[in-house]
């Protein structure tokens, strides 16, 4: 007999499979030894009193063995001489288009600026070592994407533009936990994720796909009625600096930091706009602490509960100041793309088990709150295209960020309550940050439109979190790299680019998605409408 029961119990009982069955027997009139098998398919922690709880909904098998699949499998069919779809970054956007191509019959060509997930490890770690940033390699910039190395968080608030239990379900037919259909806040984990990616690479090769590595696409070619045919594109391996040409429709899933391409477009006149982004620092406290607050008790999280999650909001002045991509006991990492930059993320393993919590602390930036800013440096930029200018305040607000950090990836850095009191840190706490800090005043040089709310915010949040606003806390300059400060136009319906036929743009770069499941799920739509343009234009 299959039963299926919503409760709500205390943290031990839900850890422990044992309990969890007495439990149920005592609840429901089972024999624990008659329940064979508990599945969990959903979980949450209620944290809002003093004892917490943890909501689930479980699956009982009494007198019977589970059969049943824990996740949803996908048939991907060998596509091998069916019509092809050049997609154009293999970040989440890209794989899950890849995979829905696959799925529906088309033959992906996957081409990607980067190296494959193992290979970028050692560009990464080279950051810390040496302080330089590989341009092709790095955070943002190979296989996988953004993501694959900074965190793994599968929490979306976004219900209306896909099926996210599809993605999660074709994340775990690649090797993920199938925690992640049941936790509220699903997460991979930095150190389990990359061979999720290689595992959707093997499927997509395995099916008569293709993936090229360290290849970079260089222009769009369009055929007649502004109608795109192919791309070319330059390839440095096997062979360095070899030009390739992939003809087919595009899918253009480049990420929110490929400003190369976002340039290229604008050169040639394919219309783009500029769009509104969040501006900020990395908040790190001791991951403790966090517990603590979160938690309500002195111990912190104890034995049965996970490192405790926090989510902030308030408005200061007409704009959001909010958290962003909180990483319970994770680590805070450089994540710039090109030299004379500072840029901070945060990631975490999949046990959360360090002695950090982080997330970005930002400040809600329109392209309208940008005519009359006055930070050093930004008025000489010649911005030729009003679309670039968000774009702009992001690079010359990195740039700063260098200049303060030594010129190297040490990055400026100001305890929480000094940078809220107006005062410089003298010394600074012990941080993940790898490649060290810097003790700066944040307060004075970071935009005052930046500043000014982040103060206000803080003092918002301490109150709501008695403990949060604190000077064992510190600030890492600095967060920028939250969206896409650029979108790239399509027609809502056929999710094509407004001026050319047969592109589609794609994901996070494209302006269209904020993370790794909504980017999967708007690859998934642009895969279904490339089908459907092939199949309209008789291909």
């Amino acid at each position: 007999m299959i039963n299926e029961y919503q409760i709500r119990v205390k943290p031990e009982v839900a850890a422990q499979e044992d309990r969890l069955k007495a439990y149920l027997g005592d609840e429901y009139g089972l024999n624990p030894g008659d329940i064979k098998g508990v599945r969990i398919l959903k979980r949450s922690i209620d944290a809002r009193q003093r004892q917490i709880y943890v909501n689930l909904k479980v699956r009982t098998y009494v007198n019977e063995l589970p059969t049943d699949d824990e996740y949803q499998h996908t048939e991907y069919p060998n596509v091998e001489g069916k019509p092809q779809v050049i997609v154009v970054g293999a970040g989440p956007g890209g794989l899950f288009a890849a995979l829905r191509l696959i799925e529906l019959g088309l033959r992906p060509i996957v081409l990607e600026r980067g190296k494959n997930v193992h290979d970028r490890k050692k560009d990464l770690a080279n950051i810390s070592r040496t302080q330089q940033v590989d341009g092709e390699s790095n955070y943002c910039f190979g296989e996988g994407g953004a993501g694959a190395y900074s965190d793994g968080k599968l929490y979306t608030r976004s219900k209306k533009r896909g099926n996210i239990e599809k993605i999660l379900n074709v994340f775990c037919q690649h090797g993920a936990s199938t925690a992640i259909l049941a936790d509220a806040h699903p997460h991979i984990g930095t150190d389990r994720l990359p061979k999720v990616i290689e595992a959707m690479r093997n499927t997509i090769i395995n099916c008569g796909g293709e993936v090229h590595f360290q290849t970079k696409m260089t222009r769009l070619i369009l055929g007649d009625d502004n109608q795109v045919i192919g791309v070319e594109a330059i390839s440095q391996h096997p062979t360095p600096n070899t030009q390739h040409q992939y003809n087919g429709p595009v899918i253009l899933a480049t990420g929110h930091s490929a400003r190369d391409v976002y340039r290229y477009l604008a050169e040639a006149k394919i219309e783009i706009e500029a769009k509104g982004i969040a501006v900020g620092v990395r908040l790190e406290h001791p991951s403790q602490l966090i517990d603590q607050i979160q938690y309500h008790n002195k111990q912190g999280r104890g034995r049965w509960l996970p490192a405790a999650e926090y989510s902030m909001v308030t408005q200061v002045d007409g704009r959001g100041v909010y958290s962003f991509c909180m990483c319970p006991g994770g680590f805070v990492i450089p994540a710039a793309t090109d030299k004379e930059q500072i840029v901070v993320n945060g990631m975490s393993p999949a046990n959360r088990g360090t002695a950090w919590s982080n997330s970005g602390m930002v400040v809600e930036v329109r392209p309208e709150d940008l005519e009359n800013v006055k930070m050093e440096e930004f008025n000489n930029v010649k911005i030729e295209n009003k679309a670039l200018q968000v774009m702009a305040f992001q690079e010359q607000l990195e740039k700063m960020c260098w200049q303060q950090g030594n010129m190297k990836q040490t990055a400026p850095a100001q305890r929480m309550a000094d940078f809220v009191n107006g005062k410089l840190s003298y010394d600074l706490p012990k941080s993940s940050y790898a490649p060290g800090l810097i003790s700066s005043p944040l307060h004075f040089w970071l935009p005052k439109m930046i500043s000014h709310r982040l103060q206000q915010g803080f003092k918002a949040f301490g109150k709501s979190a008695h403990g949060f606003l604190t000077n064992e806390a510190v600030m890492i300059a600095v967060e920028t790299r939250t969206s896409s400060p650029v979108r790239i136009v399509r027609d809502k319906e056929t999710l094509q680019h407004v001026q050319i036929q047969g592109l589609f743009p794609c994901g996070e770069g494209a302006g269209y998605a904020g993370g790794i499941v909504s980017a999967g799920v708007d690859g998934e739509r642009c895969a279904e409408a490339a089908a459907q343009y092939i199949s309209s234009n008789g291909q």
